[in-house]
C-alpha cells in the first residue's frame, strides 16, 4: 500500500485532534487556513521539488519522509514542544543552520567530559595496569565518552524543525535501516537526557502524536479508542488475564488516560512493586476531578501511604506529608480521620466488606501468633545472637535461639506463610471491589506480616484468580 494513503488519514486525525484542544491563551494562534481546513499541514511536495532537495542535499530523503512531504510539504505542531516541520525547500543539514549551536553544545559536554577524565586518569596514574591501558586502547572505538557520539551525529544529521520549544528533530543518513529510513531523534535541553532515537521519520512522528496526547490529552476518535480499550483490559483483568491488561495499560498511559494508572498500580502492587507503586501514583498534585481520590483512595491508597511513609527512606518519594500539606481539603480530611483512628487503642484495619475482612483478618491473626512471627526479626550483626535461657536440674544452660539465624528464622516464616496460604487465596471469593476501579485488594500490603505472605509469585496467583461478583464469587 502507497504509504501517501495512510499519512493522510493520521494528519486528518492529529489536526482534529490539535484544533480541538487548541488553546487561544498557551499555544500559538492558528493560522486561518488551518481553521476553515481542519489541516495542520500544507499543500503537497511535487516529485520534481523533492528531486531538487535531493539534488542540493546529494542525498536521496528516506521514503517515509518523502512519502509524508508528497502528502503535505511542511508542518505544524508536530508535539507539544515543535511549532514548525521544514517543507522541501527548507530541509538542511543542520550544521549550515543556527541550530548548529546544538552540535557546538555537545561538543562541549564531550571535552567537559574529557578534560574530567584526564584529571581521573592523572590521579589514578599510577595505579593504572599497562594491560588495562591496552585494553582501553583497542576499546576505544566502543567506548566513547559522554557527548563524543551525540556530537557526531548530530554534525552530520538532517534538521527537520524549523522553530520549537528549545527542542530540534532531526535525522541521521548513516543510520540506515534494509528499507533506506534513516534513524530519527528528537532532543530537547531542558529534557536531561540525550537524543531521543526512533527507527525512522515514521516512527518518530508518531511518537509526537502520542506525547501531544499524553500531555494534552484531546478529545476524539483516539481517546475514546483507548478508554475502551482500558475499560476492555479492566474485565480481561478482573477474569484473571495479567501480562495482556498490563500491557494494554501501560500503552494507554502513554496516551494520557489516568485510568490506566490507577488500573496498572493495582496489578503491579501485587507483583511485588507496591512501594514504588504508591509513592509514583501519588507523588503529582492533584487535579480537578482527579480519579485518584475517589472511593479508592480511603479504602486501598490512603493504608499504603501510610505504610510507605513507615518504610520510607531519607531519599524516597514521600507523597504523604506531600498530601497533608497541599491536597484538597477532603483528601486531607481523610488523612487525619485514618491517623486519628490508627491512634486509637485497638485499632483494626478494614481490608473490605465484612466477610472478606474477617476472613484476611483470621489468617493474619494465626501468622501473627506463630512463633516464627513473634520472634523479633534478626539483627544485623550476625555475631550478636538472641540468647535464651534455659534451665535445667544442675542450673541455668545458655544456647542461642534457633530462630535468632536468619536464615532459620526466614525458612520458618515462609513455612508458615505457605501453610496459611490456601486460606487467604480462598478469601479472595469473598472480596468485592468498592467501585469499576477497583481490581485487586491491595491494601494487604499495609500490614507488615500479610505484606511478607504475598509474595510476587503468590500476587500473580491472586491477579490469575477471577475475582468480584459474577467471577465464580457468590453474590
Amino acid at each position: 500500500m502507497d504509504e501517501r494513503t495512510q499519512w493522510r488519514p493520521f494528519l486528518e486525525r492529529w489536526s482534529e485532534e490539535w484544533i480541538a484542544v487548541h488553546d487561544p491563551e498557551r499555544d500559538i494562534p492558528l493560522a486561518p487556513e488551518v481553521v476553515a481546513d481542519t489541516w495542520l499541514g500544507f499543500a503537497p511536495a511535487t516529485e520534481a521539488g523533492l528531486a531538487e532537495a535531493e539534488a542540493r542535499l546529494g542525498r536521496r530523503l528516506p521514503p517515509s519522509l518523502r512519502d509524508f512531504l508528497l502528502v503535505t510539504d511542511g508542518w505544524r505542531n508536530a508535539g507539544p514542544f515543535i511549532d514548525r516541520l521544514a517543507g522541501a525547500t527548507e530541509l538542511e543539514w543542520l550544521r549550515d543552520t543556527p541550530d548548529r549551536s546544538w552540535i557546538e553544545a555537545w561538543e562541549g559536554v564531550a571535552e567537559d567530559f574529557a578534560e574530567d577524565d584526564d584529571e581521573g586518569d592523572e590521579e589514578d596514574g599510577d595505579e593504572a595496569d599497562e594491560d588495562e591501558a591496552d585494553d582501553d586502547e583497542a576499546d576505544e572505538d566502543d567506548d566513547e565518552g559522554v557527548g563524543v557520539r551525540e556530537a557526531k551525529v548530530l554534525a552530520r544529521s538532517l534538521r527537520l524543525s524549523l522553530e520549537g520549544d528549545a527542542a530540534v528533530m532531526f535525522l541521521d543518513p548513516d543510520d540506515q535501516d534494509d528499507d533506506g529510513e534513516w534513524a530519527a531523534y528528537w532532543l530537547a535541553s531542558w529534557s536531561g537526557e540525550g537524543p531521543e532515537w526512533h527507527s525512522s521519520f515514521r516512527d518518530l512522528m508518531h511518537r509526537q502524536w502520542v506525547s501531544f496526547h499524553g500531555l494534552r490529552r484531546p478529545a476524539g476518535a483516539t481517546r475514546d479508542h483507548w478508554d475502551a480499550e482500558v475499560e476492555r483490559a479492566r474485565r480481561d483483568a478482573l477474569a484473571g488475564a495479567v501480562d495482556g491488561p498490563l500491557a494494554v495499560f501501560a500503552e494507554a498511559h502513554t496516551f494520557g488516560r489516568a485510568r490506566a494508572d490507577l488500573l496498572s498500580m493495582q496489578m503491579k502492587a501485587m507483583l511485588g512493586e507496591w512501594r514504588a507503586g504508591i509513592a509514583n501514583l501519588m507523588w503529582r498534585g492533584a487535579q480537578d476531578d482527579d480519579p485518584r481520590f475517589g472511593p479508592l483512595f480511603a479504602a486501598e491508597f490512603l493504608p499504603l501511604l501510610v505504610r510507605h511513609e513507615q518504610l520510607a527512606h531519607p531519599h524516597d518519594l514521600r507523597p504523604l506529608p506531600r498530601l497533608k500539606e497541599a491536597a484538597p481539603e477532603p483528601v486531607r480530611a481523610l488523612i487525619a480521620d485514618h491517623e486519628a483512628r490508627a491512634a486509637e487503642p485497638g485499632f483494626r484495619p478494614s481490608f473490605g466488606d465484612p466477610d472478606f475482612d474477617a476472613a484476611v483478618h483470621a489468617v493474619a491473626a494465626r501468622l501473627a501468633a506463630h512463633p516464627a512471627f513473634q520472634a523479633p526479626d534478626p539483627p544485623q550483626d550476625p555475631g550478636r545472637a538472641i540468647v535464651v535461657i534455659r534451665h535445667s536440674g544442675n542450673g541455668p544452660a545458655h544456647r542461642p535461639d534457633p530462630l535468632s539465624d536468619p536464615s532459620v528464622l526466614g525458612a520458618a516464616r515462609e513455612a508458615a506463610c505457605a501453610q496459611a496460604w490456601p486460606d487467604l487465596l480462598a478469601a479472595l471469593r469473598l472480596w468485592r471491589p468498592v467501585c469499576e476501579d477497583h481490581i485487586a485488594p491491595i491494601s494487604l500490603f499495609a500490614d507488615p506480616i500479610l505484606a511478607q505472605l504475598i509474595t510476587p509469585a503468590r500476587g500473580r496467583e491472586i491477579l490469575a484468580t477471577p475475582r468480584g461478583p459474577g467471577r465464580g464469587a457468590p453474590a
